[in-house]
């Protein structure tokens, strides 16, 4: 049995972590990469292991990475202790980023996509609630929001703009309908 590897990609603010934290509690067979970023712990947020670029560099030179990329001027990588995880059949989540999708299809052609948004005011409200940024910075943040998906990349959406109770639901229906199709 070979598990399946699935990104949850969407604007900062929608709610990725959340839902993902949701959907996890409710199916406790998923797995949520752990991402390794090059930014302090501290930083907060969803839970990662934070590291210098050096350390980063040196793991990815080392193969210790299914896959990496690089948004917002931080490296990003998902562990390869993930592999094991989806060849004993479990499903392994991970919040991603848009621009790694046709790599992370090459290298997983089975790889499911969701697509998770929320109405500008919804966003607005999350981002500054994080402290992060306010001002120019958030309203660039704002603006990176409405994205287009690659080209050929299939995706689900979810519009997480309400309630999370809701938004975790329909995030658990769609992982349950993607994990029971029949692939190939």
């Amino acid at each position: 049995m070979t598990g399946r590897l699935i990104a949850i990609v969407g604007p900062s603010g929608a709610g990725k972590d959340t839902l993902l934290a949701g959907a996890v509690a409710q199916r406790p067979g998923l797995v949520w990469a752990r991402r390794v970023i090059t930014r302090p712990e501290e930083a907060g947020g969803e839970p990662f292991e934070g590291v210098s670029l050096v350390e980063f560099e040196a793991r990815k030179a080392r193969g210790a990475f299914a896959l990496h990329w690089v948004a917002h001027g931080l490296s990003y990588g998902i562990p390869a202790s993930v592999l094991p995880q989806m060849r004993a059949g479990h499903v392994v989540l991970f919040n991603g980023s848009r621009a790694v999708l046709p790599r992370a299809k090459a290298l997983f052609p089975d790889l499911g996509v969701i697509v998770v948004t929320a109405d500008r005011a919804a966003l607005r409200t999350r981002l500054a609630a994080r402290g992060r940024e306010s001002g120019l910075d958030l309203d660039r943040r704002l603006a990176r929001a409405d994205f287009a998906m690659p080209e050929g990349i299939a995706h689900e959406m979810i519009d997480n703009s309400g309630d999370v109770t809701d938004g975790v639901q329909a995030l658990v229906a769609v992982l349950d309908r993607l994990t029971a199709a029949p692939r190939g």
